[in-house]
């Protein structure tokens, strides 16, 4: 007769534990700190439609790095958590601890009970009306929920990015100050930058996905950081103002596309080309000479 399998529970915890922590460090890090602006969320991402980073309710945040697919259906159940309860009570009552309390449990039960526990780690961010009353909440695999004062860092090297992190970091950054620092931070252990046998010297707009906590919005707050406006956050949208035509060399592309001229109609301010996310000129399409008698006056601010 054969004897059953026995392991100690203490022996099983240690083995979903390591089990766990090796799937949360193969995957990216994310980077969640506070600033004067609210609280900023980093994460390194090339994909634009699989989100690390997203929205849970008014004022509350959330960040994940580990397996999509596990932190995926946390965040929506999260967010069906936070309807409910806001709809069924108030608003207000939906809190970044409530919201976190109940990962929490739901973590805690699988790994617990099932087989397999969850390779994820999360951060919940709550944005107050002041930076001293933000609300930064970590939780792991094993249902560990910690509150952090400032900053988060979670996933793939997570102890070089915070080292990093904490020469850099100070409370009350602007916008634009603490984005540089947690794409330092960032950069300094990518694999995609210079100083680990990579090709850029900093992580492009493109390889980051940012959001930020507005603390000056009134109900919603979270918003996504995209394009013209994280490359101007980020000092990389100079050479994009350059006009790029007349240096190109004969049978060689552009360096930048060139905005197109708007069709006759179009409203003014749409083509305004300091507005980067739109293209065209700056007013409509100005009539042809015959339309107007020569000695009549032009309209004001019609072009000579």
């Amino acid at each position: 007769m054969t004897m059953p399998y026995y392991a100690s529970a203490e022996q099983v915890m240690r083995d979903r534990s390591e089990y766990a922590r090796k799937g949360i460090s193969r995957g990216r890090s994310v980077v969640v700190l506070t600033c004067a602006d609210g609280v900023l969320l980093i994460a390194e991402n090339p994909s634009s439609t699989l989100h690390k980073v997203g929205e849970i309710y008014d004022r509350i945040g959330f960040a994940a790095v580990g397996r999509y697919s596990e932190f995926e259906s946390l965040r929506v159940a999260g967010v069906r958590l936070a309807d409910v309860r806001g709809y069924s009570y108030n608003r207000r009552d939906v809190t970044g601890r409530v919201v976190a309390n109940a990962y929490a449990q739901t973590l805690g039960s699988i790994f617990t009970e099932q087989m397999k526990p969850f390779e994820v780690e999360l951060c919940v961010a709550e944005v107050g009306s002041t930076p001293e009353s933000d609300q930064l909440y970590r939780l792991t695999f094993d249902g560990s929920v910690v509150d952090e004062p400032d900053f988060v860092v979670m996933g793939g090297q997570a102890d070089a990015v915070t080292a990093n992190l904490r020469e850099h970091f100070r409370a009350g950054l602007p916008l634009r100050k603490a984005l540089e620092a947690g794409v330092a931070a960032l950069s300094a252990v990518s694999a995609s930058t210079q100083a680990n046998g990579g090709t850029h010297a900093s992580l492009p707009a493109g390889s980051l996905e940012v959001a930020l906590l507005d603390r000056a919005r009134p109900k919603r707050t979270f918003r996504r950081i995209t394009g013209a406006a994280l490359r101007t956050l980020l000092g990389a949208d100079a050479p994009a103002t350059e006009p790029a035509a007349t240096e190109t060399e004969p049978g060689e592309d552009a360096a930048a596309h060139q905005p197109s001229t708007p069709a006759p109609g179009t409203p003014p301010g749409l083509g305004d080309p300091s507005a980067a996310d739109t293209a065209g000129g700056t007013s409509e399409a100005p009539a042809p000479d015959d339309a107007t008698p020569d000695d009549a006056t032009p309209e004001p601010g019609t072009p000579a």
